[in-house]
């Protein structure tokens, strides 16, 4: 639910925020707090910026969330849905029968107390993991593996959800929210449901300081700067582009240019996303 306040500053002014109230106040899990996680900032190993615009940002803990769902037959409660500072979606705090503790991505309709269970012949219902190959067709999951084993990597972001499309052999058609169509090998796990917190991208942040709050530096324009710092800058006055194609700051063509790697496969794309 979107929430728009009564406008005391300039900042509120066009603010709308995601309503929290449903979530839990308190703090987090101790036991799943990652330790020693430090601020990257846009920097690799030796310190040389390699992401622009990082920096600054509130001080935040990482939530140790369990990607491979590993524990299988050993049913789980739902305790509470919790806000997580380091990603879009929401996430649900699971008590498991054996006395262990682990956090989750929440689907759209996991309650509180609800109970959620992994393994090969479990139940479709919102949070729980299985093989694709026992997903119904025409059944909405996330949190899916490319490689079975190896942890959940695609569709975690707030609101995305994939679709099984059909099954033949010992791969599965998945329509990825991309709109790309793809073969994922059966064996691999995934979560059934849509990841919650569905109204994330329709927030407005108001003002540059909640930005800024977020780790986010500000971003200059290329025709802004000087000739030897950007492909685009220099000139008299407003000078637009001045070019056939508009360029990166390191010249490369930035609109039109495939950048999917080369070494990646694209046997498993039975459609790319780009086609209407």
């Amino acid at each position: 639910m979107l929430r728009s306040k009564h406008p005391t500053t300039s900042g509120q002014r066009h603010q709308v925020t995601i309503d929290r109230s449903h979530l839990h106040s308190g703090k987090p899990e101790k036991s799943l707090l990652a330790k020693g996680h430090k601020k990257r900032q846009g920097r690799n190993s030796s310190g040389t910026i390699t992401v622009r615009h990082r920096g600054g940002g509130v001080k935040k803990r990482m939530r140790i969330i369990e990607w491979k769902r590993t524990k299988h037959g050993v049913p789980a409660v739902v305790v509470r849905i919790e806000y997580d500072p380091m990603r879009s979606a929401n996430i649900a705090l699971l008590h498991y029968k054996d006395g262990s503790k682990a956090y989750i991505l929440a689907p759209s309709d996991l309650q509180p107390g609800s109970t959620v269970v992994a393994g090969e012949s479990v139940e479709a219902t919102p949070g729980n993991a299985l093989p694709l190959k026992q997903v119904p067709v025409g059944t909405p999951i996330h949190a899916i593996e490319l490689t079975p084993g190896k942890g959940a990597q695609i569709c975690r972001g707030a609101g995305t959800a994939a679709t099984v499309q059909s099954k033949e052999g010992k791969f599965v058609t998945v329509l990825l929210p991309s709109k790309e169509l793809r073969l994922i090998n059966g064996e691999s796990f995934a979560t059934i449901g849509q990841v919650a917190n569905v109204r994330w991208k329709s927030r407005k942040l108001g003002k540059a300081g909640r930005k800024r709050l977020m780790g986010i530096r500000p971003t200059v324009r290329g025709t802004a700067q000087h000739p030897g710092s950007h492909p685009h800058g220099g000139g008299e006055g407003r000078a637009g582009v001045g070019m056939k194609y508009p360029k990166t700051p390191w010249g490369k063509p930035a609109m039109g240019k495939k950048t999917r790697s080369k070494r990646k496969s694209r046997k498993m794309i039975v459609r790319d996303r780009r086609v209407k």
